[in-house]
């Protein structure tokens, strides 16, 4: 199937959907932006951004300690956002969502507060394809207390290899920790199967979902994960904000991983007693307007209907293989069947960084390196990839200026 052929059985029409952006307007280098870095961060709609400035404007305060006007509509804007966190997640109660930094802070929050109470000869499994936030806070947790780090095997395709993985989950796995959908890959995991395959073995399943919760349709019950990370700049939200999901049966048990205002109920000198469930987790006063900034990427997101952004995602990601398929010596690194809108490649011996330099000057913004996967690119014996990445706003027009500008560059690195 030819381009023509192949662009005239895809549908969409978001034009709409891109007039929200406003960044999307602008030059780069005299020249349209195409932005193709979303796994890194994703863009802002307006409506983000009006919420944010809204709230400095006339809403701010801080929250749960105080009782004149603005401290309790901060207050009540900031649990309203965890209220329809929790629901997007389709999380039993509302106090098992807990606001954190983001995804590498809730994998720290666990690492740390299971790591106290792992022992020597207990294991964490984790796979060949994590980010490194999903890697060294359980290296650090399991040095400290002489346990094991575990590493499932990815196959050539960057698919998990789950036999590895099932015959490695053993009676000493105190928790499992997997990546959802693969950064550097793009590569999704059935993590349903494998939260089921960890708990027959009684052990614990986090899942690395900061490139999940904007691409998919999120049901943490449906998955029976014990854990659920994510980011909110991820999913058209703002910096500097995240969150946990946890059973709370589970972390009602689980010791707080930082001290300070907010986590406790009640403080002496000889002892601490600490707050319920979710702010046991929240030392200090938390990122008020990301969380209210959050839960209006999380509006924008239901307006449009995870359906489509799945549908509008999968057509990006088809288009893109076929198009840049057509380049000479192009290697694709990533290729299982179940994949979301992530293209890594290289091409012939050309650094990444090279390409990704020169196709910034033509206006594209693309993610060249390791993608913070060390291992992985080790595993592929490469130094890293070029990375192009979609949202619900590219277009094929994108692709199509990013298939050219590859082309280009190519053309004069080879010479």
């Amino acid at each position: 199937m030819n381009d023509a052929e192949l662009k005239s059985t895809l549908t969409i029409n978001n034009t709409a959907i891109r007039a929200e952006f406003p960044i999307l307007s602008r030059k780069v280098n005299g020249r349209n932006l195409v932005y193709l870095d979303n796994a890194a961060s994703s863009q802002k709609p307006k409506a983000v951004i009006d919420t944010i400035v809204n709230y400095y404007t006339n809403e701010h305060s801080n929250v749960h300690r105080g009782v004149h006007f603005l401290s309790q509509l901060a207050t009540d804007k900031f649990e309203e956002a965890r209220k329809k966190l929790a629901h997007f997640l389709n999380a039993a109660e509302t106090r098992e969502v807990i606001f954190t930094k983001g995804t590498t802070d809730s994998i720290n929050l666990i690492a740390n507060s299971i790591g106290k109470t792992l022992k020597k000869g207990d294991e964490v499994l984790i796979t060949e394809m994590e980010h490194h936030s999903n890697i060294v806070p359980w290296q650090m947790a399991a040095n400290e207390r002489g346990a094991k780090l575990i590493v499932a095997k990815v196959n050539d395709d960057g698919s998990l290899n789950l036999d590895d993985f099932y015959n490695k989950l053993s009676s000493k796995t105190r928790i499992a920790s997997v990546v959802h959908i693969s950064n550097a890959l793009g590569t999704v995991n059935p993590v349903r199967e494998l939260a089921k395959a960890a708990h027959e073995k009684g052990a614990l399943l986090l899942v690395d979902g900061a490139q999940s919760a904007h691409h998919m349709k999120i049901d943490v019950r449906d998955l029976d994960c014990d854990f659920y990370a994510g980011s909110g700049h991820k999913m058209y939200g703002p910096t500097g904000i995240g969150f946990l999901y946890g059973k709370a049966s589970l972390l009602e048990k689980l010791e707080p991983y930082q001290g300070g205002g907010e986590m406790i109920a009640q403080v002496t000198f000889e002892k601490t007693t600490y707050n319920e469930l979710p702010f046991k987790f929240e030392a200090g006063t938390p990122n008020i307007e990301g969380a209210i900034g959050l839960a209006a990427a999380i509006d924008f997101i239901n307006t449009i209907g995870m359906d489509r952004i799945s549908t509008i995602e999968k057509q990006l990601l088809k288009y893109a293989h076929n198009r840049l398929g057509e380049i000479e010596g192009i290697r694709f690194i990533g290729t299982a069947k179940e994949k979301a809108g992530v293209v890594s490649f290289l091409v012939d011996d050309i650094h990444p960084y090279d390409i990704g330099a020169i196709i910034d000057k033509l206006g594209v913004a693309v993610r060249t390196g390791h993608h913070c996967t060390q291992p992985l690119m080790d595993k592929f014996g490469i130094p890293g990839t070029v990375r192009a990445s979609f949202a619900v706003y590219n277009t094929f027009e994108d692709i199509d200026i990013l298939v050219e500008s590859v082309k280009r560059a190519v053309n004069m690195l080879r010479k």
